[in-house]
């Protein structure tokens, strides 16, 4: 053993006492089983793309060979593909807090949120201000200014804690605002109930992004009277690789929708084939184009994984991973160049740890050849995401030690770890 592994010997016994303790009183350790793990790995992406769910490859077997393969074209009706999108946006409602007839599934997150966030302007004419976070995830930013160029908007870059004087000044003139209630860098969570109410009182609608936090924690869209929200499915939901995205549009909402690719599949109508749109009624004039059915209901079986456990369950074994974590790099960190940067508060932060280091991409590149898989984020974060359906105290551990030997033994520093693949 190395000097340093000797020094932190009692440190760690202590760290493996309280994962065991942890672990053996978890209540959501058996639902472990329903994903599909790679031994010797331990998996802190899901914020990115979620592990497999075990029930996805037989779901998807029978999809392509028995209702694809057999059913052909039938199974639009027979196997009801064509309820698909709302059958599975029900699912995801379900997880969000919304009662069904508010929520579809289909199309790209970048799709929805142009969709979205027109449609709310539009219910707010005369209002010029789109408002988004100035460290929004960068597609959330684009879109706006894309939908602000359209409407000849005007797109203002005002963080969280700033909305309130911004508002006090300027509230009257905002039409949406379009914020995500985690910061995708730092894992930091916003008051979801405070921002909404603020930008209803002020006038405008409340658009909610929730790639960062569907799955991971209780939303309660319906309780916030949250007006819209999207959503992926690839990340604490584990649809899998591009697995569609979601829109919640309130009740209230639905029947003055307007959104501007109007797609045959949200006519009312849809097989009358007539050139005229006209709307469906409720959510399913959310809808687009055919949507992509395979990845639909890989998603739809991807979402049984959830079964049987509440959100307020998985939120609270969430924060006690991370929170072990942070404890994790606090004993075995210090003094290595490690800042953690998600906030230590429980009801301030998502399911991710965070943390800076000027050297974060070889070392997330070093903990992968190691068998522990992270990410990085531009310029100097390492991030774990936390899927309390799937992830242990011990592998918080498992993570933080390795991150420790790694650094100790300069193993960030050879060169090929150095080369930036095309995703980071």
């Amino acid at each position: 053993m190395s000097r340093e592994t000797l020094e932190a010997a009692p440190a760690l016994e202590e760290l493996r006492v309280r994962a065991s303790a942890l672990d053996a009183a978890d209540p959501l350790a058996g639902r472990r089983d329903r994903f599909v793990l790679p031994d010797g790995t331990v998996y802190l992406d899901g914020n990115s793309l979620g592990a497999l769910p075990a029930a996805v490859p037989e779901a998807l077997a029978d999809a392509v060979h028995r209702q694809w393969g057999e059913g052909l074209i039938r199974s639009w009706n027979e196997h009801q593909w064509w309820q698909a999108p709302l059958r599975v946006g029900d699912a995801i409602g379900r997880l969000l807090g919304a009662a069904p007839g508010q929520t579809a599934a289909g199309d790209s997150t970048t799709v929805q949120l142009f969709n979205a966030l027109t449609a709310a302007a539009r219910l707010r004419p005369g209002r010029r201000l789109l408002l988004t976070d100035p460290g929004h995830f960068p597609t959330d930013q684009y879109i706006a200014d894309s939908v602000a160029r359209l409407l000849g908007m005007e797109v203002c870059r005002v963080a969280v804690d700033g909305l309130p004087r911004f508002l006090a000044e300027r509230g009257d003139e905002v039409a949406v605002a379009g914020y995500s209630p985690v910061d995708y860098r730092t894992g930091e969570l916003h008051d979801m109930a405070s921002v909404t109410r603020a930008v209803q009182v002020a006038g405008g609608l409340m658009l909610w992004d929730l790639c960062h936090a569907a799955g991971a924690l209780p939303v309660r869209l319906d309780e916030l009277d949250v007006d819209l929200a999207v959503g992926c499915g690839y990340k604490f939901l584990s649809g899998g690789p591009g697995a569609p995205a979601f829109v919640y549009v309130a009740r209230r909402h639905q029947a003055a929708f307007d959104q501007p690719l109007t797609g045959w599949n949200g006519h009312a109508d849809p097989f009358g084939l007539s050139g005229d749109y006209t709307p469906a009624p409720g959510v399913e004039r959310a809808r687009i184009g055919t949507p992509p059915i395979l990845s639909l209901l890989a998603l739809e079986a991807a979402l049984t994984a959830f079964e049987g456990t509440g959100m307020e369950e998985i939120r609270a074994k969430s924060l006690s991973l991370t929170g072990f974590f942070m404890d994790c790099a606090d004993t075995l960190l210090d003094g290595l160049g490690f800042t953690v940067v998600t906030p230590r508060e429980p009801h301030r932060r998502g399911s991710q740890v965070a943390l800076r280091h000027p050297d974060a991409y070889p070392l997330v590149a070093a903990l992968a050849a190691r068998g522990v898989i992270g990410d990085m984020r531009a310029p100097d974060l390492l991030r774990f995401g936390v899927n309390a359906l799937y992830v242990s105290h011990q592998d918080m551990l498992t993570a933080v030690r390795h991150l420790w030997e790694a650094v100790s033994r300069g193993e960030h520093q050879d060169p090929r770890l150095r080369r930036r693949a095309a995703v980071t």
